[in-house]
């Protein structure tokens, strides 16, 4: 049953729809949701896309620099204007917008843009008036020209499922300008020393600080074989009374393999991949695409 009757739904993408599925302790797997049933009433449960969620999240993951560098390197060697998809509160609009380019940052969740509002508010003027936002599923969006480059950061992609991912291709088809290039980032799966080790393990706990100094536990529940990952952040240290806000989201596993056969179909190529830094049983790999000749 529920754990507090006021508590959002889980907002969850369908392909070119979000639906709403009402969160229970029962639906976060492993250790966090033994913690969760555990803090009863007293947890309130949030999706990390919804108002109290995404800036949890932002808190999180602002000044996490993984695949920053990387994907700048990239966006570096083509000129010309950016679209950005599932720009979220802005973690790489920011650094893209740095590199003096016109950048569309395109996000679904109102939410995560009222951040991304925020931070270009305080931005100088010179990044702040070359960023258009945008709200609008990147699964069905229609902008009305194109870009030399298209990025979809955050291993985003996996927030799909196979018919979000059909329209997302067309789209950035759609978009992408004769010899753009669309960059975005998947996991790759790691063969690990020790298969049966890993298996017995399907959670990892993970210590983080937010930008505001506030201290996070971090649940990643992804068992052997899975399709999807459920993560979960608490708060470091929970007191003995009052609330508890929970933040959770499950997401699909999407490795590249399987990612470079859906581009072909699509009628795009996978040109190169770029493996990035990575830990547990998976690491995240950016990917540089083009329309296929």
């Amino acid at each position: 049953m529920p754990v507090c009757c006021c508590a959002p739904p889980n907002f969850s993408v369908r392909g070119r729809e979000i639906v709403a599925v009402a969160l229970t302790p029962l639906s976060i797997p492993g250790r966090a949701g033994q913690l969760v049933s555990q803090l009863g009433d007293r947890a309130e449960l949030h999706d990390v896309y919804d108002e109290t969620g995404s800036r949890v999240y932002h808190d999180v993951s602002v000044r996490d620099t993984h695949e920053v560098r990387e994907l700048v390197a990239l966006v570096r060697r083509i000129p010309g204007a950016v679209l950005e998809l599932a720009a979220g509160s802005g973690r790489l609009t920011m650094p893209l917008l740095a590199l003096g380019r016109e950048v569309t940052a395109v996000e679904l969740s109102a939410a995560m843009l009222e951040l991304l509002s925020e931070r270009l508010a305080e931005a100088p003027e010179r990044l702040r008036e070359r960023c258009v936002p945008v709200q609008a599923d990147m699964s069905s969006f229609a902008l009305g020209r194109r870009f030399e480059v298209i990025v979809l950061g955050t291993t985003s992609i996996s927030l799909l499922d196979e018919e979000g991912r059909a329209g997302l291709y067309a789209a950035v088809r759609e978009h992408l300008a004769p010899g753009g290039r669309f960059l975005l980032s998947t996991v790759d799966i790691v063969t690990p020393d020790d298969p049966e080790a890993a298996e017995a393990v399907p959670e990892a706990v993970i210590a983080a600080v937010g930008a505001g100094g506030r201290a996070y536990r971090m649940h990643d529940y992804w068992p052997a074989g899975a399709d999807t990952r459920t993560v979960t952040i608490f708060p470091a240290e929970i007191g003995d009374e009052g609330p508890v806000t929970v933040c959770t989201t499950t997401v699909g596993v999407l490795p590249v393999d399987q990612l470079g056969a859906e581009l072909g179909r699509a009628g795009l190529t996978v040109l190169s991949g770029h493996p990035l830094p990575g830990a547990w049983r998976y690491r995240d790999v950016l990917l540089e695409v083009g329309v296929t000749a």
